[in-house]
């Protein structure tokens, strides 16, 4: 079976993919609508399972992970299940990419103006769990001013948890880069199973603008006047752009 990698996870988790069907007439193919098939003829085989379910069981294992203040605590049951998160790997000992961002989600806690360890949790969790011990980790939060939740645990564990949530790459080389899985945070809303992520290193009011998007969509205001639309929730027909007029770097 192919693996899944992080933005393929995240565009199932988050998108409708609709199916078509092709058709040969006078020598030409063509490309038409299929069809929606009957509930009752659905080859599903999860039928007793939810999606919220589903999605817990696939890539929120509940493994056991141990906070800076040594506290143990289960990832799912304990820092995940009904709760809106942002999610970050680092390791203390990192020069490049982790204090970067987490002086980013430092002013991000500031400007989302006290809701962090209330309504919105943030966690980050070590890529060096042989190294990181809490200790260290509380030393690393400290340093840099970061008020919420970072943990260790098991490599094992660590290392299914960073699989199961999609940070992960096929080449064994690439794999075993820590620096690869950290400039990327995951925001997800656990009941709703709405799951986005967001570029560590840019600015701190586009990734606030983010977070609450996801959380509060939908989205009124701005954060220090930058805003996003929320598509899901317009009201407006959106414009079509031609390729041509596509910017640079446009993923579908």
């Amino acid at each position: 079976m192919a693996k899944i990698t992080r933005r393929k996870w995240l565009v199932a988790a988050g998108t409708t993919t609709a199916a078509v069907g092709v058709a040969t007439l006078a020598g030409k193919t063509r490309v038409k609508a299929q069809e929606a098939t009957p509930a009752s003829k659905h080859n599903y085989n999860y039928k007793n399972v939810s999606p919220r379910e589903l999605i817990q069981r696939r890539h929120l294992p509940n493994v056991e992970l141990i906070t800076q203040d040594s506290e143990k605590v289960r990832f799912y049951d304990d820092l995940i299940k009904d709760k809106r998160v942002v999610i970050q790997f680092m390791f203390a000992q990192c020069k490049d990419v982790c204090p970067i961002i987490t002086h980013n989600l430092v002013k991000v806690q500031r400007l989302l103006k006290g809701r962090v360890g209330k309504d919105i949790f943030f966690y980050s969790i070590t890529l060096s769990p042989e190294e990181d011990k809490p200790k260290d980790l509380k030393e690393f939060a400290k340093h840099h001013g970061a008020g919420w939740t970072f943990l260790t645990g098991k490599p094992e564990d660590i290392l299914h948890l960073r699989k199961s949530l999609g940070f992960f790459y096929n080449k064994p080389k690439e794999d075993a880069d820590r620096n690869n899985h950290s400039g990327m945070i995951m925001i997800g809303t656990e009941p709703l199973t709405r799951w986005a992520h967001c570029p560590g290193g840019s600015k701190p009011e586009w990734i606030a603008t983010v977070i609450r998007m996801e959380m509060d969509a939908p989205l009124k205001g701005s954060v220090n006047g930058v805003t996003q639309p929320d598509v899901a929730f317009s009201t407006k027909r959106p414009v079509k752009q031609s390729k041509q007029a596509m910017p640079a770097g446009h993923m579908h």
